[in-house]
């Protein structure tokens, strides 16, 4: 029975969801690595294993310091060890949506990073003239919107703090708050000061995560977004420092 069951998914089991990618720069300074838009890891230096997701989808690796910016693609080919299912077609299946029938290409990238003020100028939101100037008296129409939130980490008990991150003068950013920890279920409005549907789609809020021992993690969300869907919703699953 037991080999059976390896037997219908042998991928998934041997390999996992994720692969281990070692990631060197040419920065010669600590540098934050962000993998797939989720995973962050900070301050690192010199050669570093990240986990990548599997499946068909390209991961990206960025690596961004005060200075510098850089980023790689990883290309995904097929994994051998799904042959192990031999004509188990239930097998094939299951680790196809794991993405365990995969794998990188590549087991090590090097990101060469160039000044930030080389890199292609991103369009930026367009200005009024004059230029705004933010207000936040509590009296927009979005100020106060309700929204629920559903924040959860593996393993609980981490911390969690959130930030405004604002491309608009119509509404400030701001530094870190503490929630408190994990898991975190609250209805509650936004509070965010001089918020207008116009300015929504130019404004983030920033969740991040963190535990002793654990890595610190963060994620983004699009305001404009979080109001069509009344939800922030985040799992985070925390990586034990030197893994």
């Amino acid at each position: 029975m037991m080999l059976s069951v390896m037997m219908a998914s042998c991928a998934t089991i041997f390999s996992g969801t994720t692969a281990k990618v070692t990631v060197s720069t040419n920065a010669g300074e600590p540098v934050n690595l962000k993998v797939d838009g989720e995973q962050t890891y900070f301050n690192v230096m010199g050669p570093t294993d990240v986990k990548v997701r599997r499946g068909f989808k390209k991961s990206q690796i960025v690596a961004e310091s005060e200075n510098k910016y850089g980023s790689a693609e990883i290309s995904k080919t097929f994994n051998p060890i799904t042959l192990l299912n031999l004509f188990s077609i239930p097998g094939y299946v299951i680790d196809g949506i794991s993405g365990a029938i995969t794998k990188p290409n590549a087991k090590a990238v090097t990101i060469f990073m160039q000044a930030k003020n080389n890199q292609p100028k991103r369009e930026e939101p367009k200005k009024e003239e004059p230029k705004k100037v933010v207000q936040g008296n509590g009296d927009t129409d979005l100020e106060n919107a309700i929204v629920r939130w559903d924040v959860q980490s593996r393993p609980q008990g981490a911390d969690l703090f959130w930030r405004v991150v604002s491309r608009t003068p119509e509404v400030k950013s701001t530094n870190n708050k503490y929630l408190q920890t994990t898991p975190y279920e609250a209805t509650k409005a936004l509070d965010i000061k001089g918020l207008t549907a116009e300015a929504a789609s130019n404004v983030s809020i920033i969740i991040r995560c963190e535990k002793e021992g654990y890595m610190p993690q963060e994620k983004e969300f699009n305001v404009r977004m979080v109001l069509d869907q009344e939800e922030i919703s985040a799992f985070f699953r925390l990586i034990k420092e030197g893994e």
